[in-house]
C-alpha cells in the first residue's frame, strides 16, 4: 500500500520545472557556440561536433536505463544522482583545458537526461489523477520551450561572458535544484521490485550508439563509407538482439508487450517525427537567418539577433503547452496531437514558400510553436495515461529517447540537403533550405496520419491495486 506523503505539490512542481528547463536548455545552448569553442580550443570542425554528439549518445543510453532504475529503487533518489552527475559534468566542461576533456564532460552531462522520465514518474506519483494531464502539459511545454530558449540565450552569453559560462550558469542552477530536490521532492511511494537486466541494457546501449553515431557523423565520414554502412548494419543486428532479450527477460528494461499497445507505438512514432522536425528547426532556422544578404536570401543576423527571432516560437510553444492539460477534458490528447501535427505541416509549407522578410519567418516559427507545444505535451500525457504507474519512468524515458533519435535523423537529413546545395561562393543555396522545409512538411503529414491512428481511450472502471497493471481500457 502506498505510503502517505507530506510533500508540497507546488514546491515539487517548481523544483521539477527548474530541473527539466535547465537540462533542456543545456541540450541546445552549446550548438550555436560550436564555432567559438572550436576557435578557442584550437580544434577542427569535425572534432568540435563531438561536443554535441557526445551528449546525444550519453543521453540516449542513460535516459531509459535510469528511468527503469528510478521505477525500481526510487525516483527521487535516482533524480538526485542524475543531477549530481550533471553538476560534475558542467563543472568539468567549464574548466576544460582542451576539447577532449570537454567531450568527456558532455558524457557526464548526458546522465542528466534521466530528469525527463524521472520527473514524469514523480508527477504521476505525487499529483491527483485528475491533475496529472495538466501538470504533464506544463512540464512538457517547459521542456520544449527550454530547448529553444537555449538558442536564444546562447548568443548574449557568449558575447558578454564567454562560452564557458554556457556551463557555469547551468551548473549553478542545477546545484541549487539538486539541494531542493533532496529537501522538497518526496521519495517514490510506488516502486516495481526486480533487477536490471544488464544484457538488455548492453544491447540497448549498443544499438542506440551504433545508430546515432553515423547519423551524427555520417556527413563528415561519407554516407556511403564502410564505417557508416557498417554501423547502420550493426545497429540493425543489435536492435534485433535487444528485442529478443527483452521478450525473454523476467525483468525487461523496456516491456515490449507494453510498447506494442496501439496507443504507445503510434504515439512513439509521432514522437520520432516530431523530434526530427523540432531539432531541424532549432538547428537550421537560426542558420538561415545568419546567411549574409549577399547570398540572395537570409538576413545577415548575428547569433543574438537570430535567437531573438526565435522568441515568437518559444512564446507560442509555452502558452499552448501550458494550456494542453486544461484543454484535455474538452479537446482530447489525441485531437491535440492531430491538430498540432497539422499546424506544423502548415508552418513548414509557409516557411518553404515565404521567407523573404523577418516577419514572415517569425509568423512561420510562431505557428510551428503552437503546433509543437500542443502536441508535445499531449504525447507525453498519452504515454503516462496508457502505461502502468510502476513503468512510467521507463516508458517516458523511451519516448524521450525516440524523440532524440528523430532529432538525429532530422538534423542529419537537413544537414545533408543544405550542404548538398551550395553556391559557387561556398555559401548555402536557398533551395537547400526550401527543400529541407518541404521534407519537414512531409514528416508532419506522416505525423497527422499516425496521430489519427492513435486509439481513443476512456476510463471505464477502477483497477484494484493487485490487478493486472493495465490502468485504462483502450477503445480503438
Amino acid at each position: 500500500m502506498p505510503v502517505i506523503r507530506s510533500g508540497n505539490p507546488r514546491l515539487t512542481l517548481a523544483v521539477l520545472a527548474t530541473v527539466v528547463a535547465s537540462f533542456s536548455m543545456l541540450q541546445s545552448l552549446v550548438s550555436p557556440a560550436l564555432p567559438v569553442i572550436q576557435h578557442d580550443l584550437h580544434t577542427t570542425p569535425s572534432t568540435v561536433t563531438w561536443v554535441f554528439t557526445a551528449l546525444l549518445l550519453s543521453v540516449s543510453v542513460a535516459t531509459p536505463l535510469l528511468g527503469r532504475i528510478g521505477d525500481m529503487v526510487g525516483k527521487e533518489r535516482t533524480l538526485f544522482i542524475a543531477l549530481a552527475a550533471l553538476v560534475v559534468g558542467c563543472l568539468i566542461a567549464a574548466l576544460a583545458p582542451n576539447v577532449g576533456v570537454l567531450i568527456a564532460a558532455r558524457v557526464f552531462q548526458g546522465v542528466g537526461g534521466a530528469v525527463f522520465p524521472l520527473s514524469f514518474g514523480i508527477i504521476r506519483d505525487e499529483f491527483p489523477a485528475e491533475r496529472v494531464p495538466s501538470v504533464v502539459g506544463v512540464v512538457s511545454a517547459i521542456i520544449a520551450a527550454g530547448g529553444g530558449l537555449g538558442i536564444v540565450l546562447a548568443g548574449p552569453i557568449v558575447e558578454w561572458l564567454g562560452w564557458r559560462w554556457l556551463f557555469w550558469i547551468p551548473m549553478i542552477v542545477v546545484a541549487l535544484s539538486t539541494a531542493m530536490v533532496r529537501r522538497y521532492v518526496p521519495e517514490s511511494p510506488n516502486r516495481e521490485p526486480g533487477r536490471i537486466d544488464w544484457l538488455a541494457a548492453a544491447f540497448l546501449s549498443g544499438w542506440l550508439v551504433a545508430l546515432l553515431l553515423p547519423l551524427s557523423a555520417g556527413r563528415s565520414w561519407g554516407w556511403g563509407s564502410f564505417r557508416t554502412i557498417g554501423l547502420f548494419a550493426l545497429a540493425v543486428v543489435l536492435f534485433a538482439g535487444w528485442i529478443t532479450v527483452e521478450l525473454r527477460s523476467r525483468n525487461p528494461l523496456i516491456d515490449m508487450r507494453m510498447m506494442r499497445r496501439p496507443a504507445i507505438w503510434t504515439t512513439n512514432l509521432v514522437a520520432l517525427l516530431f523530434g526530427a522536425a523540432m531539432f531541424a528547426v532549432y538547428a537550421f532556422v537560426p542558420q538561415f537567418m545568419q546567411i549574409p544578404k549577399a547570398a540572395g536570401f537570409g538576413f545577415g543576423s548575428s547569433v543574438t539577433q537570430a535567437g531573438l527571432l526565435m522568441l515568437p516560437m518559444l512564446v507560442t510553444m509555452a502558452l499552448t503547452g501550458s494550456l494542453s492539460g486544461p484543454l484535455a477534458p474538452h479537446f482530447s490528447a489525441k485531437a491535440q496531437v492531430v491538430w498540432g501535427s497539422g499546424l506544423i505541416l502548415v508552418a513548414a509549407l509557409l516557411f518553404a514558400e515565404f521567407h523573404d522578410q523577418p516577419w514572415q519567418v517569425a509568423v512561420s516559427t510562431a505557428l510551428f510553436g503552437v503546433g509543437l507545444g500542443l502536441a508535445y505535451a499531449s504525447m507525453t500525457s498519452l504515454i503516462v495515461q496508457n502505461v502502468p504507474r510502476e513503468q512510467t519512468g521507463a516508458a517516458t524515458g523511451m519516448n524521450a529517447n525516440i524523440r532524440t533519435i528523430g532529432g538525429s535523423i532530422g538534423t542529419a537529413l537537413a544537414s545533408s540537403i543544405i550542404t548538398g546545395h551550395l553556391q559557387p561562393s561556398g555559401l548555402p543555396a536557398e533551395s537547400g533550405f526550401t527543400d529541407t522545409f518541404l521534407l519537414l512538411a512531409a514528416f508532419a503529414a506522416a505525423a497527422v496520419v499516425l496521430a489519427l491512428a492513435i486509439p481513443n481511450h476512456r476510463r471505464t472502471r477502477a483497477i484494484p491495486a493487485a490487478a493486472e497493471p493495465v490502468p485504462e481500457k483502450l477503445v480503438a
